[in-house]
């Protein structure tokens, strides 16, 4: 479709000799979330890492705004207007919490101001002089996806970011995620947090053994909350 900004065609990815991606179809349209659903080892974070050039090998197509990604490095791919939110975080423990926010280069023009960072994570302006290390595991989530919104990345990848979070913060990782789609922002979603992702998503994949084997929009879900269950469990 003209509108998609990210789009996978018969992607496979390996590990040195392991192969995790069987040819892995999916379309992400500008504007929209997008979440990945599947248990553990379907191949949902090696999805976004493929996207991104993290993987030992990679076949098929990968474009991003109208741009074959397939055989660019990983530096070039992030110009292209992606920021990725790993689920390790990878907050440095010797900055404080504000020089981690300023830390990555801007990929684009029309990210977000530290002012409107910090209106949208008001923990982080409380904590903004704290080193990395002293922040709690809710505010390393929230500074490691505030991160990549100075950047002006367009597209978001977010791999795990509600897991092992207290309530509060995950309702306000989902107000964000809200917010930066009003914006305009375009996200995919890895999580296995159903309850937190689902209201969240615009279209849905679900993955096994490193294929795509269900897709369906939000409006579709409640019929599909069978399916779910047997394959996921939720």
């Amino acid at each position: 479709m003209a509108d998609a900004l990210l789009k996978l065609a018969g992607v496979h990815a390996f590990y040195g000799e392991s192969h995790i991606l069987h040819g892995v179809d999916l379309e992400v349209h500008r504007g929209e979330v997008v979440t990945l659903l599947g248990r553990n080892g379907a191949g949902r974070t090696t999805t976004l890492k493929a996207i991104l050039g993290l993987v030992g090998r990679r076949t098929g197509s990968i474009r991003i705004d109208g741009v074959e990604a397939i055989g660019l490095p990983p530096h070039r791919i992030a110009r292209l207007g992606i920021g990725y939110c790993p689920e390790e975080r990878g907050i440095f423990a010797s900055l404080n919490c504000e020089e981690n926010l300023l830390l990555p280069p801007a990929v684009a023009a029309g990210g977000l101001s530290v002012d409107e960072i910090y209106a949208l994570f008001p923990n982080l302006k409380e904590r903004r002089t704290s080193p990395g290390m002293r922040l709690s595991g809710g505010e390393q989530q929230m500074l490691s996806v505030a991160r990549i919104l100075r950047t002006g990345a367009k597209l978001l990848l977010l791999d795990e970011i509600s897991e092992g979070l207290a309530p509060v913060i995950v309702q306000a990782l989902g107000r964000a995620i809200r917010l930066l789609r009003e914006k305009g922002l375009t996200i995919v979603m890895v999580e296995q947090n159903f309850r937190f992702a689902a209201p969240l998503a615009d279209r849905l994949y679900v993955m096994e053994h490193g294929r795509i084997i269900e897709g369906f929009t939000a409006a579709e879900l409640e019929s599909k909350m069978g399916l779910l269950h047997e394959l996921l469990g939720v």
